[in-house]
């Protein structure tokens, strides 16, 4: 566990996260992270679930209607 001191970074808050995190986190300056509430507090990932729930619907979609999609690549 690494813990963590809330700063003052010009007129707001903010968090360093130190370098090991961030490489564990593979994102660096200008990367976005995502915080979720979960039951055991907050979770914070480098990748935003949303987007990975609309990929695995794309990703079915596209297993059922392959077919389609392949003739309408031609």
């Amino acid at each position: 566990m690494t813990e963590l001191t809330v700063t003052k970074i010009g007129n707001s808050l903010g968090v360093i996260l130190p370098k090991d995190v961030l490489a564990k986190l593979r994102v660096g300056k200008g990367g976005k992270l995502f915080a979720s509430e979960t039951p055991n507090g907050f979770e914070v990932t480098s990748y935003d679930a949303d987007f990975l729930r609309a990929m695995e619907v794309a990703e079915e979609i596209m297993r059922e209607d392959r077919d389609v999609l392949r003739k309408l690549a031609e």
